[in-house]
């Protein structure tokens, strides 16, 4: 660990207002992609949660068992030997490389599922309806439930502790699920709450029909977006969690490259590039939310 990296992650006061952001599994597999990351999270002035996932160490853990992989518009469908390696991969491998490399950055550290605590509560996710009208059981995954308890997750939060969660959740009978990271990033921040959630990955943000990133978009354009055909699976999976962030209270989602260095700490910091796409609630609901809260912001 470098001494002076420590130093001066430890001596920082970081602002008790927590971020939210989650990284693809694309972003923890190379080096480079890596070091970004931890250096962002590193530098962050705000106190930050992490979610991730690991979507393609998961899929080459498959291959390499012989299991086939089956996905519906970007949900993992999860039967029981599925799971397993899901769960050797995300609480393993992916979130220990993770927690190692953000230490060695200086940055507390520490390593989560959605178990610890009750944090990732979920219920068994109902049939689900595809963007083409069908239903498919999507078997072992879990979606987040209003029960669960993100308490541990503030508290080393507000300690200066940076909570890194792989997204393994667990129903009231114990039964391990797996839940989409978009997803439960989302619920952790409408919880805690936090007032941004940042979703990184390898794409700059919402591509419009030309393949050019729509830098604004309300939360009630979301459904069009997906109507239009224009949103490939995985991004159709994140503009729903967006949707349930912003319906729950979350401020602002940004989606952003997390590869450019830059732009990631532009969007933990609250001022994301052009590059990115920034959603919010439709000026209905904010005005709603004014109304409710006593015309107190």
């Amino acid at each position: 660990m470098s001494t002076g990296t420590a130093t001066v992650s430890g001596s920082r006061a970081r602002s008790r207002t927590p971020i939210v952001v989650k990284f693809g599994g694309e972003l923890l597999e190379q080096p480079a992609h890596l070091r970004t990351v931890t250096e962002a999270i590193a530098s962050a002035t705000r106190s930050i949660v992490v979610v991730h996932g690991g979507g393609r160490e998961i899929d080459a853990a498959l291959s390499a068992a012989g299991i086939e992989k089956r996905q519906v518009d970007g949900l993992r469908i999860t039967d029981a030997a599925t799971l397993e390696i899901v769960i050797s991969v995300l609480a393993g491998s992916v979130n220990s490389k993770l927690v190692a490399a953000l230490g060695a950055a200086g940055v507390r550290a520490v390593g989560l599922t959605g178990l610890d605590g009750c944090c990732g509560l979920c219920e068994r996710a109902p049939a689900h309806r595809t963007v083409d009208g069908r239903l498919v059981d999507l078997g072992y995954v879990g979606v987040p439930s209003e029960r669960a308890d993100v308490s541990l997750v503030r508290m080393l939060a507000g300690n200066d502790f940076v909570p890194v969660l792989a997204c393994i959740g667990v129903d009231a009978s114990g039964q391990r699920l797996n839940v989409n990271a978009d997803t439960l990033a989302g619920h952790i921040a409408a919880k805690l709450p936090a007032r941004r959630l940042v979703i990184a990955g390898a794409t700059s943000g919402v591509l419009d029909e030309e393949g050019a990133t729509i830098s604004m978009l309300e939360a009630d354009a979301i459904d069009a977006i997906i109507a239009s055909r224009t949103a490939t699976a995985g991004m159709i999976a994140k503009l729903h969690a967006c949707q349930r962030a912003l319906a729950s209270g979350v401020e602002e989602v940004v989606i952003v490259d997390g590869r450019n260095g830059a732009s990631l700490a532009a969007a933990l910091e609250g001022d994301p590039p052009a590059s990115a796409t920034r959603l919010v609630a439709a000026e209905s609901t904010v005005a709603q939310r004014f109304t409710a809260a006593g015309g107190k912001r």
